[in-house]
């Protein structure tokens, strides 16, 4: 389809089109040849470098004002990717020779970089996408966005669109009876940087994932003294086991055998190397963890060290919160002790449902595809989703495959 033509002769018969769509350049809706992607994270770039490879031009379109803001701009110092770097990659191009076995924040930010630069990929920084609704009548998407300035708006139309906000676009902070009351900072782990503005200061930590157990970690390094809420069960597990990654062996195992027998032999080898986790407070799941995994999307968490804090009594743990008061925080078991601040490791939402008008494909309860993995990323009419198929960058990597592929089959 020729967008351009298409648009021309929808403004020749009809007034009121040019109207809809006020660019910040020429005040009418600007065609886009190509998809347009929404998101400049790992999982944007990604669809956009395999488009490339095809021939296929693309325009992405960020809210903030950098490639993977969240790594960038919402990441604790300390943090390191939990797999090894191969089950990490991009597709097309891999970590540089030389890299950690697991990239610190400040080498994935650099691989990524790279990773732009190799194709020539150049997003539209500090546009974000107010609104995305598919026009029936033009058979098109139409797509419009605001700047930092006020008025600043934006409208587009294409053939294509590629959802590639991901799952961690919104910050999920708990309203807790009492939290204007508590006197003392309290602040989600996107806004965390270090534990050295805690040191000496007592800590509740609010969420048992691996955010939270780092946050625990990396406070204790600091001579801060944190504490656990562990609001649920949580399958805990070795990062490594006989000198192989436990996700790389995981995976190796699944090939032979059933996932069930998987999930055992994980939890045999948890137990010995890390004890019965149910006595110091991190209750398992009934499900094994990669059973979890492929039902719900929950990740078990790789031990970095938190584990061994934990039975050396410098993190305490606790049950959840029943309210707050004055530095002061009284547990669903009764127990009431006094903190100084509360880092909230509660995790992050899509927010697709706030910007996508649409109905199919994504559920507006989570903003995540309706249909599960490995079928969720496509849509009709022109409309994908890369990155939600709560399985990392890998599963972010075949989304973006499989999209370019599609893409490339509905232009020839």
């Amino acid at each position: 389809m020729d967008v351009s033509r298409e648009i021309e002769g929808k403004q020749s018969h009809d007034p009121l089109f040019g109207n809809w769509g006020m660019s910040r350049r020429s005040g009418r809706c600007e065609p886009v040849h190509g998809p347009i992607i929404v998101g400049a994270g790992p999982s944007g770039l990604a669809v956009a470098a395999c488009l490339k490879e095809r021939g296929v031009a693309s325009v992405i379109l960020e809210r903030s004002d950098c490639i993977a803001s969240l790594w960038q701009r919402k990441t604790y110092d300390r943090l390191r990717l939990h797999l090894p770097k191969q089950f990490c990659e991009l597709p097309i191009m891999g970590f540089p020779l030389g890299s950690q076995t697991y990239p610190d924040k400040r080498e994935f930010v650099e691989y990524l970089e790279a990773y732009a630069r190799r194709f020539g990929i150049r997003p539209q920084f500090k546009e974000a996408v107010a609104a995305a609704e598919h026009d029936g009548a033009l058979g098109l998407w139409r797509v419009r966005t605001v700047g930092p300035k006020e008025g600043e708006e934006r409208e587009y139309v294409c053939q294509w669109l590629v959802v590639a906000t991901g799952e961690n676009a919104e910050a999920v902070v708990p309203e807790i009876e009492g939290m204007e009351g508590f006197g003392g900072p309290i602040r989600h782990t996107s806004m965390y940087g270090s534990g050295e503005e805690f040191r000496g200061k007592r800590v509740l930590v609010v969420g048992c994932g691996n955010s939270g157990m780092e946050v625990c970690l990396d406070l204790c390094n600091h001579n801060a003294m944190p504490s656990l809420v562990v609001r649920d069960t949580v399958h805990v597990l070795p990062r490594d086991v006989l000198g192989r990654s436990t996700f790389g062996l995981s995976m190796w195992l699944l090939k032979w055998l059933p996932m069930r027998l998987v999930d055992r032999l994980l939890l045999l080898a948890a137990r010995v190397m890390l004890g019965d986790t149910a006595r110091l407070g991190l209750k398992r799941p009934k499900l094994g963890p990669l059973e979890l995994k492929c039902l719900n999307g929950k990740t078990p968490v790789l031990d970095v060290g938190t584990l061994a804090k934990i039975k050396s009594g410098d993190v305490k743990v606790y049950p959840g919160i029943r309210r707050l008061k004055r530095h002061t925080v009284e547990f669903v078991d009764g127990r009431i002790e006094k903190f100084d601040a509360i880092i909230l490791a509660t995790g992050y939402k899509s927010n697709v449902p706030t910007w996508l008008k649409e109905g199919s494909m994504f559920s507006k309860d989570d903003g995540f595809p309706r249909r599960a993995f490995p079928n969720g990323w496509k849509g009709e009419r022109g409309l994908y989703a890369v990155g939600f198929t709560k399985r990392g960058i890998l599963g972010a990597s075949m989304d973006a495959r499989r999209t370019a592929e599609d893409i490339e089959r509905c232009r020839k």
